[in-house]
């Protein structure tokens, strides 16, 4: 299968095409983690699919995707199937495989907004400017965290550098992140960047230890109007962990505009092992 370059390396990670119905795709070594590639951009090719899809309706509003299995590096297939279309809302089942084995699930719903009443109850975090705050060094991190420039105000995993500093009492990080080169922000770009925080217990425990997300969920509050909008500008992140149990714990976090506005909230499960 071949592929056109894309101007941009998240482009080109997320890049699809299609035969038959099914879309066709390829592990970037830009994108890699640890072991596979980065959760973040294999879900927003997974959103890309159904974006594709010529039965496409409205835009997304939430999505949750199932790690079922390691991703390996390589080629995978994707299939999008819109299982039910309603007035509003659309619903769709997701299935990525490899080697005829179904690698990820998920689902996503689409809705088709109407101007209503609204109203955020979640306030916008005290922080400094992203201008106010260093990028984060990228010196001996996984390929994927190249393409990011990130500014933590709070929360750096420090176990990278102190491997041997105590456990703290939370795992709350705050940071600035836009993609690095600077690429306007749309649902694809969104999608990975909700899961580009470091994994909570790295931050709580300060050491390193093997994780790997069981189920990640999306939900977006915004519009393409207004993701057009907010252009290439830095994004907030507010992420933090509410419980870890018995090999297994949740990342909650909140997605802010640099004015304030809530872009999207998303909840993972994540498997450690010590």
């Amino acid at each position: 299968m071949k592929f056109n370059e894309q101007n941009h390396p998240f482009d080109t990670a997320t890049q699809l095409t299609e035969e038959s119905g099914i879309y066709y795709g390829h592990t970037s070594e830009r994108y890699a983690n640890m072991v596979g590639p980065f959760g973040g951009v294999i879900a927003a090719t997974l959103l890309r699919a159904v974006m594709e899809h010529p039965e496409r309706k409205g835009e997304p509003v939430a999505l949750t995707i199932n790690y079922a299995a390691p991703v390996s590096d390589g080629n995978f297939n994707i299939k999008a199937t819109p299982a039910r279309t309603n007035r509003s809302t659309q619903h769709w089942f997701i299935e990525l495989c490899q080697d005829k084995d179904i690698i990820i699930t998920g689902t996503a719903v689409f809705v088709s907004r109407r101007k209503k009443w609204s109203s955020t109850e979640m306030t916008f975090p005290h922080v400094p400017t992203a201008e106010e705050v260093k990028s984060f060094p990228s010196v001996g991190m996984p390929p994927w965290v190249h393409n990011y420039d990130m500014k933590i105000v709070q929360g750096a995993p420090l176990a990278l550098s102190q491997p041997n500093t105590k456990d703290t009492t939370d795992s709350v990080t705050l940071q600035w992140i836009q993609d690095e080169p600077r690429r306007p922000i749309d649902f694809l770009s969104l999608t990975a960047m909700c899961d580009a925080f470091f994994p909570r217990i790295y931050v709580r425990r300060k050491q390193m230890v093997p994780i790997g997300t069981v189920s990640l969920t999306i939900y977006y509050h915004i519009d393409s109007d207004e993701l057009t909008e907010h252009g290439n500008k830095e994004v907030l992140g507010h992420a933090r962990a509410l419980q870890y149990r018995d090999g297994f714990f949740d990342q909650t976090a909140e997605m802010w505009s640099p004015e304030g506005k809530l872009l999207a909230t998303t909840s993972q499960l994540v498997y450690y092992k010590e």
